[in-house]
């Protein structure tokens, strides 16, 4: 486990803000050049979960630069509020969604995802992305992330993923340990370079901590249902979605 990996678990909160800090400025770029595109087609995918249900009032958790917040409203007539923890982030993505003419339906504020400043069935859908990584307890996060869900409304997420032995993880490993530092570093400058060079074994980490399988358990005892997991870009990606029970 790297020194960064082995400080995101025990601070994960505010190492989160100092990673996100220095990014904003080129992140929406620079996220969709280093996946090759891949981000987008996962969001879309993750939203496709959301769009069925036609949510009057969705909250976004993990909102960044608010692109989740802006699909949302190009897809559904909805009214979005997303919450971040990093402030940079939030203010890049207030100027994003002014410039798009969305102020009067989505609203950005900073929040924690582990204490949630709303009331129990606020929301009609939830979406949530790239989030577990950067949480103390996800099985906890998620609890609270259900609680501001009506009952029948849809969760769905984005992280990433690692894909499977013998082919496609080498060649991942190889692309996230020696490749994405080095470009991040040439497109984006230190701050992207230490993304770089944090992602990968940070991801690993997590999934030798919570396998898939532990993930559609968190999410079921967390009190969703019909819960699925996709695998998307060999393993790269994984979306997932499920809805809240009446329970």
């Amino acid at each position: 486990m790297t020194r960064a990996v082995a400080r995101s678990r025990a601070e994960p909160n505010e190492f989160a803000q100092q990673l996100f800090t220095g990014l904003p400025r080129r992140y929406d770029v620079l996220e969709e050049t280093l996946s090759f595109g891949q981000n987008h087609r996962w969001r879309t995918a993750m939203v496709d979960a959301v769009v069925a249900g036609r949510p009057a009032l969705v909250l976004d958790v993990a909102t960044g630069t608010a692109g989740v917040a802006i699909m949302l409203t190009d897809r559904t007539p909805a009214r979005v509020v997303g919450v971040d923890l990093t402030e940079q982030m939030l203010r890049r993505g207030r100027q994003r969604v002014a410039s798009r003419g969305r102020t009067g339906r989505i609203t950005l504020a900073a929040a924690r995802a582990e204490r949630l400043p709303f009331a129990d069935a606020t929301f009609d859908a939830l979406t949530f992305t790239y989030l577990l990584r950067y949480v103390a307890d996800p099985a906890a996060t998620l609890v609270e992330l259900a609680r501001v869900v009506r009952p029948g409304g849809v969760v769905a997420s984005l992280e990433f993923g690692v894909p499977p032995p013998p082919v496609w993880r080498p060649a991942w490993r190889l692309y996230t340990r020696a490749v994405l530092p080095l470009a991040g570093l040439v497109a984006g400058g230190r701050a992207w370079a230490r993304v770089g060079t944090f992602l990968g074994p940070s991801i690993e980490q997590h999934y030798r901590d919570h396998p898939v399988e532990k993930h559609l358990a968190m999410w079921a005892a967390a009190g969703l249902e019909d819960v699925r997991a996709r695998p998307m870009s060999l393993g790269g990606g994984l979306v997932m979605s499920g809805r809240r029970g009446d329970g």
